[in-house]
């Protein structure tokens, strides 16, 4: 892995996009193109807010790619493409993934630490897919 590219089992950085495994039903994957990010949020998880859902979502604005070990993470991005529904990713590593985002978009990068958007176990798609 170099500063320009980051890998793990759901998450790939490569020089021309971001590839999230397990994104649509049942196993699809997901290509966001660098030119095409409008801003990228770092925010921090709780129960409510991003770490109960494994994956899907309760929220019509953010969709969690699949992710079984999200309970155990505590930083999450958001991807805005401009689109009405932004991807909630996890990366094992978000500080290297954050970066080797950052080294491929001119888009802004927020690095707030903020509160996640409510994605949390509940009715609606995906459900009973969280972890509490």
């Amino acid at each position: 892995m170099t500063a320009t590219t980051y890998h793990d089992d759901w998450i790939e950085c490569t020089p021309d996009e971001i590839r999230i495994r397990g994104y649509y039903f049942p196993w699809g994957t997901k290509h966001i193109r660098y030119s095409d990010l409008k801003e990228v949020h770092e925010v921090r998880m709780d129960l409510l807010h991003g770490k109960g859902r494994i994956w899907g979502t309760s929220s019509p604005r953010v969709w969690a790619s699949l992710d079984p070990h999200r309970a155990q993470k505590s930083h999450a991005l958001v991807l805005d493409v401009g689109r009405r529904v932004r991807a909630f990713i996890t990366p094992d590593n978000a500080d290297a993934a954050l970066a080797a985002i950052a080294a491929h978009t001119d888009a802004p990068v927020v690095n707030d630490a903020a509160t996640a958007p409510l994605v949390l176990v509940g009715p609606g798609v995906g459900a009973g897919l969280g972890v509490l």
